[in-house]
């Protein structure tokens, strides 16, 4: 028992102050300095698809109190389809610096798992990697810097039931019977029950919501329905999934510990499978009523209904709730912004192209983005909120025209659209 009027003397209180510090301290990391990240990234969704964002078809609870009691971000761009995309958010670099070819990532690349590793983070990956074949490479994922991990066998097998999943490098066994999303999720609440006294990184690249892989044989199994499922239930179930990693984190003690950025990898798919007929595949459109619009998916296009992503912050008492932000962000700007969560600097000798949002979730001044970068396939163009212009000279004025239906390069222009696109095409030019 300690003698609490002995250590009231004069000249004692100080210290036990202090010795009450120091054992608060060495139970667990300082708030808000240096914090755990949980970077969620669905598959195949859209701004079309959260309720935040104005949808109306879907059903996202738990997404959507994530903005409602963090920062939602207005103009966030992705490239139109996942593995440029991959590659981009890990390594902060345009693909021309890095590589157009699919499925791959050069072994060299410095992601933000090697970067946070080095930092003394722990770090994890769970659901799709998609960055090479794994049974000939089953350590690819850890070679690239995340050494905790669990990824289905892209062009394998199944990903949703009866999953070919591999953890840490090894196929995982006696999961016939489970569904591969919860496999992932369960994973990373583990990972994060481990290391809750230590900092971690756990990225989530979701499998869900993409349709199913139609390139193997036996076809896929399908689920307890009878067929596969709807785009619609797989998006509500991600939101399931970001619903339990929030009670775990929760539970953990480790929310005020924790920034949680939520996106997705591409824009919502215009078509999606959800049956076999006679052994061919059948895809659906997918149609989301975003506003008073009814809109089908635009992935694969270099529009914004393949570029145009949500994404969410949320972090308690650092992130001011119902925040809304139209900080220009680009996908490279995520590894460099979780470098600066981590206090660790970027990599020398090699160009990052990413800018780092951090500042704007301390709620602090950012020296904003006038443009951003995309390419994909060929095809290229710079953009700034209010302005586009692809590299085969096509210009839109995408503020009034988001769906880029009136083509303005050879049109008259005003004064200010004329200097604005000269100056995109001076960076233009020099990206090039």
């Amino acid at each position: 028992m300690i003698n609490i009027r002995a250590l009231m003397k004069p000249g004692l209180v100080v210290i036990f102050v202090l010795l009450l510090s120091f054992v608060a301290c060495s139970e667990k990391p300082p708030v808000n300095q240096h914090p755990n990240i949980v970077l969620i990234m669905a598959d195949d969704l859209g701004v079309d698809v959260l309720s935040s964002y104005g949808g109306q078809s879907y059903s996202t609870p738990n997404i959507d109190h994530l903005a409602a009691t963090g920062l939602r971000f207005t103009h966030c761009y992705s490239a139109p389809m996942c593995a440029p995309s991959r590659v981009k958010i890990m390594t902060g670099r345009y693909a021309f610096r890095t590589t157009d070819q699919w499925g791959y990532i050069p072994p060299d690349e410095i992601t933000f798992g090697r970067l946070l590793g080095q930092a003394g983070y722990k770090v994890a990956l769970a659901g799709k990697w998609q960055m090479a074949l794994l049974k000939d490479e089953p350590d690819h994922v850890a070679k690239m810097g995340f050494p905790e991990n669990i990824v289905f066998g892209w062009h394998e097998g199944g990903r949703y039931y009866n999953p070919l999943i591999y953890e840490n490098g090894k196929i995982k066994t006696g999961i016939e019977d489970q569904y591969g999303p919860d496999i992932f999720c369960n994973y990373l609440i583990d990972f994060m029950e481990r290391n809750k006294n230590k900092r971690f990184l756990a990225y989530y690249p979701m499998a869900l919501a993409h349709e199913i892989s139609n390139d193997f044989k036996p076809p896929p199994a399908v689920g307890p329905r009878g067929r596969y499922d709807t785009y619609k239930e797989q998006v509500e179930y991600i939101d399931k999934l970001v619903g339990r990693l929030i009670a775990a984190l929760d539970r953990l003690d480790l929310l005020d510990r924790t920034v949680i950025l939520f996106t997705g990898d591409n824009g919502t798919p215009r078509e999606f499978i959800t049956k076999i007929d006679k052994g061919d595949y059948i895809r659906e459109p997918v149609f989301s009523l975003f506003g008073d619009t009814l809109l089908q998916g635009g992935k694969s296009l270099m529009t914004d209904g393949g570029t145009h992503v949500p994404l969410i912050a949320n972090w308690p008492g650092v992130i001011r709730q119902g925040g809304i932000s139209d900080e220009l962000i680009d996908f490279s700007d995520f590894m460099p912004t979780l470098a600066e969560l981590a206090g660790t600097p970027l990599p020398e000798n090699i160009i990052i192209d990413g800018k780092s949002f951090a500042p704007v979730l301390y709620g602090e001044e950012r020296v904003p983005r006038e443009w951003i970068y995309n390419e994909f396939r060929g095809e290229a163009w710079i953009r700034n909120k209010d302005w586009k212009l692809y590299r085969n000279g096509q210009f839109y004025h995408v503020i009034n025209d988001p769906f880029e239906k009136h083509d303005l390069s050879g049109a008259v222009l005003t004064e200010t659209a004329r200097v604005m696109k000269e100056n995109l095409q001076e960076q233009l030019n020099k990206l090039q």
